[in-house]
């Protein structure tokens, strides 16, 4: 009977313990954290040049999302959000005269991290995201 009281009393520390942990993480998923203005890194590795281009959120859902990628005028289309795994991620598709872009994303910590393909241009930009607005 001790022994039995003694695996309960462990086994609610350790819920206790995983709830909390998780709580702490910012990877939650409130989907209005990404509505605003953010200003995306799309340095070289080198960091010997900065490059930056900007994406605006405008309306974001359970299933999709809707503002500008890139610059000004260049519209989010198909925007589609996934929630799984306790985490924010976005994939969405722009274009301009130069063609079409792929773009995925996921949050951590205020930040987003992402990969855009620019499928027209032959090449794969990587880059970090900082909230401006």
């Amino acid at each position: 009977m001790k022994h039995l009281m003694i695996i309960k009393k462990a086994s609610l520390l350790i819920l206790l313990i995983t709830s909390f942990s998780s709580f702490s993480q910012e990877n939650n998923k409130d989907l209005k954290l990404l509505i605003g203005e953010w200003q995306l890194d799309m340095s070289p590795q080198d960091k010997t040049d900065t490059n930056f281009a900007m994406m605006r959120i405008d309306k974001i859902d359970a299933n999709s999302v809707q503002g500008t990628f890139y610059r000004e005028g260049v519209e989010i289309k198909q925007g589609k959000v996934n929630t799984q795994r306790d985490v924010i991620y976005v994939a969405l598709i722009s274009g301009d005269n130069s063609g079409s872009y792929n773009t995925s994303f996921y949050y951590k910590d205020g930040k987003l991290y992402g990969s855009t393909h620019a499928v027209d241009r032959g090449f794969l930009a990587v880059w970090i995201a900082e909230k401006i607005k």
